[in-house]
This record gives C-alpha cells, sequence and structure tokens, in this order.
C-alpha cells in the first residue's frame, strides 16, 4: 500500500528528560522517524520536553515545542496546530501513556486526530497485564501464572493463591520495571507492590509466579498493514530471569539455542504480534528453561524500545525509519532496505556473521552507597555495545568501552570491595573465595568480573552454573577467556620477543594490548601503569605492528555480506586476518576530500550524558557542510551519533588509545576533534599526541585539531591554571593539592573549614563533597580514590555565593559568549544539578561586564580554539573562577534552544579553519527567559541521600520557557513530573541562619492558603512573625506527629528542608527526603529553590500556561 494521502500534518511525541529506564534511544528513533515522515512530505510537529536532544534541533521538525509532556499540554497543542495524526510510538513510555491517555478521555476523537502506528487496542492489550494474558490465553500461548491487581488486599490475596515463593510483581503502564521487584514474603511483597500500584498509570500490578533462573530472551519484531512480519534480530540475555533485560549483559544473535528451539520462538513471535495487532517495530520477551524445554511469555513493548535501538545497532536495520513508513500507509516490501540500497528490501530479514554484546553503565562508581543489587527495576543510565567475530572478542571490546576502572578485567583483590585509604595495601590481598561466590550468586554490576575470577581459581563450568544458573555455553566462553590469560601470564616472554602467531590468537580473542602486557606480567598489584617502558602497552603495539598485525574492518551489512552493502558501518577484527598491514580505506590514494575524525562521548552516564552526543552530531554537520569526510568513532549504541547516515563513515569501536589509533591508520585522517565527546575525547589529546612519534613512522600526517594538548593542560591542571589566572588578574578561591590522605589533612588546616574537595581531571563531580568537620574528612578519606598521578583539589567553599556557567567558543583573535547562565542554587550544588536561567535574574550590569571580559581573557590568553565552557562563583563584589573546561559542555544544547546560537557548530567550524569573522552567526533570540531543570534518579536507587551537593546526581534535564521567570521555571518544574503542589500543607524545617528568611517565604505560602507544619524551632521564629503554624516534632525525638507521620497520611504537599551540617537533623532530613521520594512529594534544600517554588505555586493558581513554539533563526 503507498503512503497515505489522507494525512498532511503528524504530531510527533519525544520521551522527555534522560532517566533510568529511558535513555537516548528515544532521541535516535525519534530522529530517525521525524526524518523518514519529512522526506515523504508530511509537515512534522515534534514536542519533546528535554532540550539536549538532536531531535527538537529546529531544522529537524517543520514546528517544535520544548514543553512539559503531560496530557494537558500535549491537548493545548493540538489545539493550536490541529494535526491530522499522532505518532506515539517513537517516544518510549512516557509518550504511550500520553496517547492512551488521550484517546480514553476522547480527546483524540473531540479533535479529529488518528493514533497512527500502533493502534489504542494494540497498546491496551500489550500494556494492560490482565488484557495481555487473556489475548496470550486465547492463542494458545503459555505464560506464567499471574493475578492482575489494583489494590494492596488484591495483592496479598494473590500471594496466598499462587501459594509459592518468590513472587514477581510487575506493574502496568511503567517505565524501565518501576516499582517491579521479586520478593521473598509478605513484608517484600508489601514494600514492592506499594510503589508498583503508585507508579502504574492504571494503579495495577500483575502478581505472578517467579521463573528465576530461567533464561530470558528477546525478538525484535517488524509488521506492516498487509500483515507481512519478519524477525530484525534476536537477542539473549546472559544474566538469567530475575534481572531487567535492561540491566542484562545481552547478546545478539542467539548464540545458545538450537535452530529447532529458534523456529518455534520465532512462530510464537509471530503469532502474538498478529494477535496484538501491533504495527511496526516491537519487542517480544521470553523466559526459557533449558532443562525442559518450557517456554512462557513474558511481555511485549508495543512501540520502539531500548532493545530496538540495540537491534537496529547490532544488524544494521533502521527500525524506527521504517516503523514510521509502516505509520503512514507503506508495507515491508515496497521499501528499499537502505543498509543495501536497492539489493534487498526492508522484508528481507537480517543475517548476522559477528557477535554483538550490550553491557550497561550503572552509576555506582559516583553512587557509593546505593543498593548495586539488580533485580526486575532498572538502574542503569546507559549502554555500550561492541562487535566481533566471536563473544570474547566482543565481550572484552565491551568491556574497554564501558570506562569504568580499567579497560579490561583484572584478577580481583580486596581493593575492588572498595577505594580510599589503605587501598594499596588492599590490591595486595586476593579477594576471598566466600566474598567471590556471592558476588557470582547475585547480580551486581560486578558479576561478569567476577565470572571470569572464578575461572582464573579453576572453578569448574559445573560449579559457576550451580551458583549462579547462567547458560553453560557463555561459562564456557568466559572460561576461555580465563584460559587465554593463563597462556599469555605463562608465556615468560618480553613483548618484543613475541611471536606473530601468539600475538594474532589473543587480539582475535579481544585482548587489547593493554591487557595483554598486563597479563604478561603477571597482572602487577599496582596496576598496568606500574609497568616498565618494555613491558608495557605501548611495547605491545611496537611489537604487533613490527610484525605487521593490524585490524581488519568489516562492514554492519545486515545480510551477512550476501548482498553489496552501501552503508559505511564498521567494526574491527583480528579473526580474518591473513594479510599483513594496515587495512587501508578503499581506493585511498583517489580520495579527494579532507577525512577529519570525531570522536564520541561513549554510554550515557551522570556526568556524560546526551548533550555530549549533541554536541558530536552538530561536530559532523560542520565538517560535513565544509565538504569534508566525518568519520565517527563511538560505541553506543542509543545515540544519533551512530545512526547509519549521521557521519561518512561510522566506526563502533572503544573509545581507547589503541581502538582509535588503528582508525586514524587505516583512514590515513587529516585531523581529529577532541572537544565534543566530553571528558572521554579530551582524555585522549595527551596519550595521542605522546604516541604520534609512532604513528607517524607509519605514514599518519594527523591534526590534533582545536584546543592545543599544553593549553587543555594548563586549564586542566590545578597549578598551572592558579599560576595564570595570577599572571592575567582573575580570582580564584585559595586552594592547594594532595596525592595522600596526609597531604590533604595538611590543606584544609592551611585553608580552613569549610572545604570543597574534589579530584582532577573528573567528570560530573566524581568525588566532590564540601567538609565541615574533621570527622567528614576522615570519612572522605576512607572512601577516596589516591593516587599519584590523580591529586585531589582542595578549596575554600564558598558559602552563599551565586553560580554562574559561561558557554563560549574562541578562534584565537575573537571570542562569541554563548550565553552566561546563572544558577538557581547557590555554589557548592553540581552545576549539572542547578537549576539555570538565561538571561541572568539577579546580577548587576556591571558584573556582567566584568564576566564577559574575564571570559574573553580566558579564551584568548589560554589560546582556546573552539568551545569552552567557564564557572564563576560571585560572592559579594567579589568574582571567583571556579572552572575551566577546554570543551564543549553539558549546556550547549540548552544555549542553542534559549539564545538561537548553535555553539557546538560554531564552535567545530572554528577548529576546522572557519574564523568567527568568516562565519554567518544567528542572530539571537531575545524576549523570554529560559529554564533548565534537573531529573534525578532517586525513585530507582535506593540507599541515596536525595539532597543535591556538589557531586551530580541528576541523568537529565527539561526545558521551560516564557515571558516571566516564575513561567518558565513553572514550565520546567512540570515537565519534572514531579508535581508543582497547589493546595494542601507544607513542612518546613532549616537551619538557624535561615530561619529568619523563611519568614516571607512561609507569608507567601499562608496568603495562598497553604497550611503550614514546622519543626519546634523553625514554628517558634513563625509565630513571633505571626504565621500560623502547626509544630511537629523532629523524628529523632521519636514523637508524633513527626514529619513521616505527616507525609504518609497525605497532609504535606510540599517540603522544605534545608540540611544542616552534622547531628541529628541529618539522618532526619535523609529519612524525610527519601520518603518524599517515594511518595512523589516535591521537597526544595536550598533556601533560593523555596522562594522560586513557592512563585511557581502561586503562579500555577494564578495562571494558564500557554505552550510557545522554538523559534530560533537558524
Amino acid at each position: 500500500m503507498p503512503r497515505r494521502d489522507d494525512i498532511e500534518t503528524i504530531l510527533v511525541l519525544g520521551s522527555g528528560p534522560i532517566k533510568i529506564g529511558q535513555a537516548a534511544e528515544f532521541d535516535f528513533s525519534g530522529s530517525q522517524a521525524v526524518k523518514a515522515l519529512r522526506e515523504d512530505g508530511y509537515r512534522v510537529i515534534l514536542v519533546n520536553s528535554n532540550p539536549a536532544t538532536i531531535q527538537n534541533d529546529p531544522e529537524m521538525a517543520d514546528v517544535v515545542y520544548i514543553e512539559p509532556l503531560l496530557p494537558a499540554t500535549i491537548r493545548r497543542i493540538m489545539e493550536i496546530e490541529r494535526p491530522c495524526a499522532l505518532l506515539a510510538g517513537m517516544g518510549g513510555q512516557t509518550a504511550l501513556n500520553i496517547a492512551s491517555e488521550l484517546a480514553h478521555n476522547g480527546t483524540l476523537e473531540e479533535l479529529g486526530i488518528e493514533l497512527i502506528g500502533s493502534d489504542l487496542d494494540a497498546i491496551d492489550k500489550a500494556e494492560d497485564r490482565q488484557l495481555f494474558n487473556d489475548v496470550c490465553e486465547s492463542i494458545g500461548l503459555p505464560l506464567s501464572k499471574a493475578i492482575a491487581c489494583n489494590t494492596m488486599d488484591e495483592v496479598i490475596a494473590a500471594a496466598e493463591q499462587l501459594a509459592s515463593w518468590p513472587i514477581l510483581i510487575r506493574p502496568a503502564f511503567t517505565l524501565g520495571g518501576l516499582g517491579g521487584g521479586t520478593a521473598w514474603d509478605v513484608g517484600q511483597l508489601v514494600e514492592i507492590a506499594t510503589l508498583g500500584l503508585r507508579n502504574s498509570r492504571i494503579s495495577q500490578v500483575l502478581i505472578e509466579e517467579s521463573i528465576l533462573g530461567w533464561q530470558e530472551l528477546e525478538y525484535e519484531v517488524m509488521r506492516d498493514d498487509a500483515d507481512n512480519a519478519i524477525i530484525v534480530c534476536t537477542m539473549e540475555n546472559i544474566d538469567p530471569m530475575g534481572v531487567h533485560t535492561g540491566e542484562s549483559t545481552v547478546v545478539a544473535p542467539l548464540q545458545s539455542f538450537s535452530d529447532a528451539d529458534h523456529q518455534i520462538l520465532r512462530d510464537q513471535a509471530l503469532k502474538l504480534i498478529r494477535a496484538l495487532n501491533i504495527k511496526g517495530g516491537c519487542n517480544v520477551q521470553f523466559a526459557f528453561n533449558q532443562s525442559t524445554g518450557e517456554i512462557r511469555v513474558i511481555e511485549v513493548n508495543p512501540r520502539v524500545s531500548r532493545s530496538s535501538a540495540l537491534a537496529s545497532k547490532a544488524t544494521g536495520y533502521p527500525i524506527a525509519r521504517m516503523s514510521a513508513k509502516i505509520a503512514v500507509g507503506y508495507t515491508l516490501d515496497e521499501l528499499p532496505n537502505p543498509i543495501t540500497g536497492e539489493g534487498t528490501t526492508a522484508a528481507f530479514e537480517p543475517t548476522l556473521d559477528y557477535c554483538v554484546v550490550k553491557i550497561p553503565r550503572w552509576p555506582f562508581d559516583k553512587f557509593r552507597t546505593a543498593d548495586r543489587t539488580l533485580g526486575t527495576s532498572m538502574k542503569s543510565t546507559g549502554e555500550v555495545m561492541a562487535i566481533g567475530r566471536n563473544f570474547e572478542e566482543a565481550f572484552l571490546k565491551a568491556w574497554a568501552s564501558l570506562e569504568q576502572g580499567y579497560a579490561h578485567p583484572r584478577p580481583l583483590t580486596r581493593a575492588d570491595e572498595s577505594e580510599g585509604e589503605g587501598m594499596a595495601s588492599r590490591a595486595l590481598e586476593t579477594l576471598p573465595d566466600s566474598l567471590l561466590v556471592e558476588w557470582c550468586r547475585v547480580a551486581t554490576d560486578r558479576r561478569m568480573g567476577a565470572l571470569i575470577e572464578a575461572f582464573r581459581r579453576g572453578w569448574s563450568v559445573e560449579k559457576v552454573h550451580e551458583i549462579t544458573r547462567i547458560t553453560r555455553w557463555f561459562l564456557y566462553r568466559f572460561e576461555n577467556i580465563a584460559q587465554i590469560e593463563a597462556e599469555i601470564s605463562a608465556t615468560e616472554s618480553s613483548p618484543s620477543q613475541l611471536e606473530y602467531s601468539q600475538i594474532r590468537h589473543w587480539k582475535s580473542h579481544g585482548f587489547s594490548d593493554a591487557h595483554i602486557a598486563d597479563a604478561l606480567s603477571k597482572f602487577p598489584a599496582l596496576g598496568p601503569k606500574s609497568l616498565p617502558s618494555s613491558h608495557n602497552e605501548q611495547a605491545v603495539m611496537q611489537r604487533r605492528h613490527e610484525l605487521g598485525l593490524h585490524p581488519k574492518y568489516r562492514m554492519v551489512d545486515s545480510c551477512a555480506a550476501e548482498f553489496a552493502a552501501k552503508t559505511p558501518y564498521y567494526y574491527s577484527t583480528y579473526e580474518i586476518n591473513d594479510d599483513l598491514g594496515i587495512d587501508k580505506l578503499s581506493n585511498l590514494e583517489t580520495r579527494t576530500k579532507q577525512r577529519l575524525v570525531t570522536i564520541g562521548s561513549g554510554p550515557i552516564r551522570i556526568g556524560q550524558g546526551i548533550e555530549f552526543d549533541y554536541g558530536c552530531v552538530h561536530a559532523v554537520k560542520a565538517i560535513r557542510e565544509a565538504g569534508h569526510d566525518a568519520i565517527l568513532i563511538n560505541n553506543n549504541p542509543e545515540t544519533v551519533s551512530t545512526d547509519f547516515d549521521t557521519s561518512d563513515r561510522l566506526y563502533f569501536e572503544p573509545l581507547t588509545l589503541e581502538y582509535v589509533s588503528e582508525i586514524l591508520l587505516r583512514e590515513n585522517a587529516h585531523g581529529i576533534l577532541l572537544q565534543f565527546g566530553g571528558q572521554t575525547a579530551i582524555n585522549l589529546a595527551e596519550p595521542l599526541q605522546q604516541r604520534m612519534p609512532h604513528l607517524e613512522t607509519l605514514g599518519l600526517e594527523l591534526s590534533i585539531m582545536g584546543t592545543s594538548c599544553d593549553a587543555i593542560d594548563e586549564a586542566s591542571d590545578r597549578y598551572r591554571f592558579e599560576k595564570f589566572a595570577k599572571r592575567n588578574g582573575i580570582r580564584m578561591p585559595r586552594g592547594q593539592t594532595g596525592t595522600t590522605a596526609d597531604d590533604v589533612r595538611e590543606a584544609i588546616k592551611n585553608i580552613g573549614f569549610p572545604v570543597l574537595i574534589r579530584p582532577s581531571y573528573v567528570l560530573g563531580g566524581r568525588g566532590m563533597e564540601i567538609l565541615s568537620t574533621d570527622k567528614q574528612v576522615n570519612a572522605y578519606l576512607k572512601e577516596a580514590y589516591l593516587a599519584s598521578d590523580k591529586p585531589l583539589l582542595i578549596d575554600e567553599y564558598l558559602g552563599h555565593a551565586t553560580e554562574l556557567d559561561v558557554d563560549a567558543a574562541a578562534d584565537g583573535e575573537q571570542v562569541l559568549i554563548g550565553a552566561i547562565m546563572e544558577h538557581l542554587e547557590q555554589a557548592g550544588i553540581h552545576s549539572g544539578d542547578s537549576t539555570c536561567f538565561i538571561p541572568t535574574q539577579n546580577i548587576s550590569q556591571e558584573m556582567l561586564k566584568r564576566v564577559e571580559e574575564q571570559t574573553k581573557i580566558i579564551g584568548l590568553k589560554l589560546k582556546i580554539k573552539g568551545c569552552y565552557n567557564i564557572q564563576f562563583a560571585i560572592q559579594g563584589d567579589n568574582l571567583y573562577c571556579l572552572e575551566v573546561n577546554p570543551r564543549s559542555s553539558r549546556t550547549v544544547p540548552f544555549v542553542a534552544k534559549s539564545t538561537g546560537l548553535p555553539m557546538a557548530r560554531i564552535a567545530a567550524r572554528i577548529i576546522i579553519g572557519i574564523p568567527l569573522s568568516q562565519q554567518e552567526i544567528p542572530r539571537r533570540t531575545t524576549g523570554l527567559v529560559c529554564v533548565k531543570a534537573p531529573v534525578f534518579p532517586f525513585i530507582q536507587l535506593r540507599g541515596l541521600d536525595p539532597a543535591p551537593g556538589p557531586e551530580m546526581k541528576s541523568t537529565g534535564e527539561v526545558f521551560g520557557s516564557d515571558i516571566r521567570a516564575d513561567l518558565a521555571y513553572l514550565k520546567a518544574r512540570l515537565a519534572t513530573e514531579i508535581p508543582v503542589a497547589t493546595e494542601g500543607g507544607v513542612y518546613l524545617t532549616v537551619r538557624e541562619e535561615d530561619k529568619l528568611d523563611l519568614i516571607p517565604i512561609a507569608q507567601s505560602l499562608v496568603d495562598i492558603n497553604f497550611t503550614i507544619f514546622a519543626t519546634p524551632g523553625t514554628a517558634d521564629v513563625l509565630r513571633k512573625a505571626n504565621i500560623p503554624v502547626t509544630t511537629s516534632y523532629r523524628i529523632a525525638e521519636r514523637m508524633h506527629p513527626d514529619s513521616l507521620d505527616l507525609m504518609r497520611k497525605g497532609d504535606v504537599n510540599f517540603i522544605v528542608n534545608v540540611p544542616t551540617i552534622s547531628g541529628g537533623a541529618v539522618r532526619d532530613g535523609n529519612m524525610m527526603r527519601r520518603l518524599a521520594v517515594e511518595l512523589n512529594i516535591p521537597f526544595v534544600t536550598t533556601m533560593r529553590g523555596a522562594v522560586m517554588e513557592v512563585a511557581a505555586m502561586k503562579a500555577r493558581i494564578e495562571n494558564n500556561l500557554e505552550p510557545r513554539r522554538l523559534e530560533v533563526h537558524y
């Protein structure tokens, strides 16, 4: 069936902020879908609340709204724009829930808007647990015994009826398994089901018999309106049932299944998608019992999902694009496969002649107190993907891509239990067997490393299988990795004595040069950096190059080379390696374009999110616009940067020096851009410069483009930047550095409390804290990572200072300031976790002029070429420079959407040789206040204090814009999906020094009819000011009612809790904030935050918000 001509305008919903369970995969799928619709001549209106996405760039859709993703907002946009159709399948669970609600409440029918893609009936049958079970039973598909429940009484009755523990709780219409889990007793059942019922859009959970230990599989299916249906990709989870598929290490295609079993599952997947009448891409999950051959259907996602992004990148089949085409009437046999061009149609099932491994990226390196146990509710923030010709190669490449700890597995020691003082001596002690059993048995982020360690110790596959229930096929592969390590360690050779056959064998199983060097030296306790130059990674690389051993590059072609592929999308392997020498790009001699490489930002994690992928995509666009070849290296399957048509050539590889160097040699690249991939990319600058003399001997003439390595070091090295600041009249907080615990204590003694302490060269403020007592110093040092090459920075803490962020670009002659952003929260809360305003709201013109002057001095005197970010603090009349980041920052997309200046693209043009004077800089947009607000993962991560601080905790951000600051802030707050209170009670508890400042805030709340509750000290101050207040006891006093009682009863709808430094109030505050997160009660922890929140509450009561189109001039 050809395209539908009865539709002209399509509204596409995005997925909102990056959060656990919903990362950048929907920016990728939404962007692909919007492109597919517009190339067919449809007018596209895009709505998303996340400023950091490519999908809501002005050139992506005909009309863009960056507004809260709430049913009421979407309805108003529909009334304004009058679209013909709504496409919701590209915006994850968020968009699906909104579409379902607007369909059920009659909005779509009233406005004459058709829901395209999967229809309402299909969504309901897939998402409503009871309806789904009914469909499966009607077509004879086996399900686990389960009962749908809408109340806690029904949950307890269902558990009694099932009469077997453990029990699985699965909520309907939720994200990333939120509110789900495995309960081993009634207490756990009540706790998990309470959260599940609260987070389900229809207040429904499924109480299900557990099939823990069964294998979990996924089939990615595509179907059109003519009932053509194909399996795009099969995926197998290494972790058995009991761990959410988003938390599992996943392998594609199926490795441990016979073809007969696969055909049974394939038939069932197709049967189910037909019964549900799903059109487009969808994901079917199965459980399989290897012992008995029993099968259970787990669930179906009637939309493009996280697994769809992985399946797309694993096979090269553009699932979101095809789903969008099917939604407007095309059938699979009419659509060419863009990977093979005219070779095959989209009805052709992909075939893989390689192995793909996905490993999730968890935030436990930042959140040391969070519960690391993995279950049916997601905790990971992102993921990496790697491709190899065998499992071992793909797995070790994926490990290297994670950027956590070492880039390869190492023997486990007591130092792996915790960092901090005494870590060096603990590294000499082997991890006890009893703990290793636990690390294998319980699914955590440590499990895969523990499996390899078990085989290092000679444990049998049967023993490990008994402990873990992991399929034996995978255990034999992990055993092989341990055996190859042992083989390398037994070689007793130096790198210069290694033979071609040895290195080739090890490399073909994914062993990096650093891994081989480490194993040759029997994994020294001090780590691979302690190896002498004759035995280190460089020595192995030099020997490998002497022998002419380089990787071969293979194309991801979706058809196992049966048809010619035209999409330049590559992975490296050493398995097919008969030819010696560099696997040069074809026709290199006749290519005339400059080949410029951009380094991506790797997996999404706290501190380095989608904002950096945004920068990379803009850099690639600038390179292509200038007529050069844009080459991109990245390993994140969820992103737009790794879409098949973003760059001229894409390499799906780890972002380590070895893999990057080999690609540079293959491409014979002219230049490399390191400013856009966050800290990951910029950290490659110095090692790559050191390796350049060797690479030049192999014919590489490469320029590290943009800011020089020396300038990067001068901006990042504390001692050098202090000298620079002094020379140029720039004031910095007093500070010192320390590499040992004694250094740190001495520095604190010299500076005086309170101090801000943090590691140098860090991302997202990892390990950054404000310390006010010796007790806190000792606790910090116990956990801190101390190393001679990674000093800790100790600064005086600037209390009650206002923090500013500045994004700018410099070309050596001129500086363009993108925006000066004012943080709502005072200095001491990480800039990534602050609510930001453009333009500034409370800064004098004179101070703004000083900020601009210092920004220009820093850009020109540091000789920055490209983009940079500066953080300033204002205390009284003093302006302090806190830090300079000589790279693209996380605020670049926010600046682009707020001011109309695409700073990443402008900076990329500078780097490739187009100065500011020769660029057409777009006209700034003015007249609106724009606000960026953070989104936190506290609901998913137990054991974490939800108070923002100097260490970054947010996973994503949302945007609000309006003519007034309170309305812009209100929009941003609503977009976070935490309610803004309009009635009820408010609980107030603040520090002694803030009590008088609380009076006007409390008065404002009384004026809009809120009831005030306060702790005794705060209540006394308010009563003296004639403010009506009810006293509530401190939690520590064990008297009632306390704040927790009031919250549970529903008497409190908003909390102001400004934490004190020490004492019982710390524990009180933590317990109160945790409960507020679980009950979805808004709270603020700063006085400035309280003022703004109360203004937003008043605005919510008095105003109707009106959506605004994004209007910029580029």
